[in-house]
């Protein structure tokens, strides 16, 4: 098994997705001037089963473990990318993200941003089953498997913005 630099973002649910955009255009240049090419920042809703896919290669999906997901729960389409009736472990997808894309020398790509996702996971019938904790705040976790200091500095404008929730470095 390999090392990896782990990131972890949040953004409080007042931050609107036009401020997150602005600030992940500042890092984007930044990640040129570093040598990372191409790059880009979208700005889109998960509001399709393409586009929810999509979250998912991004990274984007959101881990819950709660009793009253377990059993003969049946959530409502599209909030969950996996759902383990027995143990009540479900990966919900995002309803909208904001996120910088960066790509290395090699063609490899970094991932940078922010996902919100639903306060609450209901079934087929809209009652709620379960609450995500997040409050509607933005939040975004990934990682890297790679020394490389220019993604450091990359979070480090995170950090720099106050929106760094957790990092570990595993090359340090």
């Amino acid at each position: 098994m390999g090392l990896s630099f782990f990131y972890e973002f949040t953004a409080p649910a007042s931050t609107t997705a036009a401020e997150l955009e602005v600030f992940l255009h500042d890092v984007q240049r930044e990640a040129k001037a570093l040598g990372f090419n191409p790059t880009t920042v979208l700005n889109v809703p998960f509001d399709t089963p393409e586009r929810r896919e999509f979250a998912n290669r991004l990274g984007g999906n959101f881990t819950l473990q709660d009793d009253r997901l377990k059993g003969v729960a049946i959530p409502a389409p599209g909030q969950l990318r996996n759902h383990d009736p027995e143990s009540g472990e479900s990966r919900l997808f995002p309803q909208h993200g904001v996120v910088l894309i960066v790509t290395d020398e090699r063609g490899c790509e970094a991932c940078f941003g922010f996902f919100q996702f639903p306060e609450h996971i209901t079934d087929i019938h809209g009652a709620v089953l379960a609450a995500t904790g997040l409050q509607g705040r933005w939040w975004f976790r990934d990682f890297v498997s790679s020394p490389d200091p220019r993604v450091r500095a990359l979070v480090g404008h995170f950090e720099t913005a106050g929106y760094t929730k957790m990092v570990k470095d595993e090359f340090a």
